[in-house]
Order: structure tokens, then sequence, then C-alpha cells
């Protein structure tokens, strides 16, 4: 999939929902308990096609420590917008600057067991740029080829019963890295959202 590809897909197929059994887990939490959060689904275009941009979260954070995750962050009352604090929290996480990415877009917001509503924004981001990694915030950054991402039989479901609820979890295992949680949850609206196409 290339950048053209995704952007077609993306930008002309109508929006779909979350899946609604992931909802479970959150629901007894109520929005004002909620601090917003936004994180950055980055796309770079390499040689082989289209990759997405994820961090692995520093061990000693006290929100899910050594997950893997979308760059983000917190909402500063400073922040004009959503789309600002994403890129702002991917400048200083991984070091990538406005200037080297294209917003394409903004998914609905989720809501986590740990009390926050994150806003997805989804951009390109230029294949030059050089991550410059804050250690107290990020472990490592990698990249993931999309054609990856976006199969659906590279990404599973598990459902378990806490406290007489039904919870449904997604994961994708890549290499020795495990994506789960929002960032799964992420990645099965894009799965349902986008349809790849191979060139």
């Amino acid at each position: 999939m290339n950048r053209n590809n995704f952007l077609q897909q993306f930008q002309l197929n109508p929006p779909v929902g979350y899946h609604p059994e992931s909802f479970d887990r959150v629901s007894h939490i109520s929005s004002e308990e909620l601090r917003k959060a936004a994180v950055v689904v980055g796309l770079v275009e390499r040689e082989g096609g289209l990759h997405v941009i994820f961090t692995k979260r520093a061990a000693h954070l006290k929100h899910h420590p050594g997950q893997v995750s979308f760059p983000g962050g917190k909402h500063e009352l400073s922040d004009p917008s959503m789309q600002f604090t994403a890129l702002r929290e991917l400048h200083e996480e991984v070091g990538i600057r406005s200037d080297q990415v294209k917003v394409v877009g903004q998914l609905p917001t989720l809501s986590t067991i740990s009390k926050f509503s994150v806003t997805p924004i989804v951009a390109l981001v230029e294949p030059d740029y050089k991550p410059i990694i804050d250690q107290n915030e990020v472990a490592s950054i990698f990249e993931v080829p999309a054609t990856y991402v976006l199969d659906q039989t590279k990404l599973h479901s598990h459902i378990f019963n806490f406290k007489k609820i039904k919870h449904r979890v997604f994961a994708m295992p890549f290499e020795e890295h495990l994506i789960w949680g929002l960032t799964a949850q992420i990645i099965q609206y894009m799965q349902q959202h986008v349809v790849p196409q191979t060139t």
C-alpha cells in the first residue's frame, strides 16, 4: 500500500465505528472522570510501501509502562486543539517536528481504563525524519509495514469475563512486540475503514 492508495481509501470511505464490545470495560467510567489526550497514527512512505510508526513506552511510566503505543500524550490547557496536542507530543517524545507532518484526518475518541479520552490523529510523516527519543517517556521507536497493520488476519481478539462483564481485547503480535489495548483498538478501526490495496 502506498501513500495514494491509503489517502484514497481513508478519505473516500465512510466512517466506521469501534468494535462495540471493546467499550464494555470502560462503561463504568463517566465522561467527567476522563482527561483528554491525543496520539498520532503516523504513516511513512518507504521504498516497499507505507509503514506505521509505533513507540514502546518507558518501563517506569505510571500509565501503561512498557506497552507499545502510538506517540502521544495528555492535552494541556494551553493547547488550542487536540491536533496541536498530538503534534506537540510527537515532537516531545520522538523528535518529529510539525513541519515534517501532514495531518490527513482524525478518528473518533476512545476511552481508556486509565481514565483518558484519546483522540487519534492520522498523519503522513516525511520519510527523512530523524528520531530523537525522550527516554523519560519512550524506550524505543519502530515501524511496521501498513500492509501488516491493516491485515485483519494479523489482529486477534479474546473475550474474557471480569466482574460478570464480557470484555473484548484486541492484540497484534509483530516480531518481539505485542500491540494491544487502546492501540490495537485503533488498528481495528483502521482495518475496517481502510481497505488495503496492492499495487
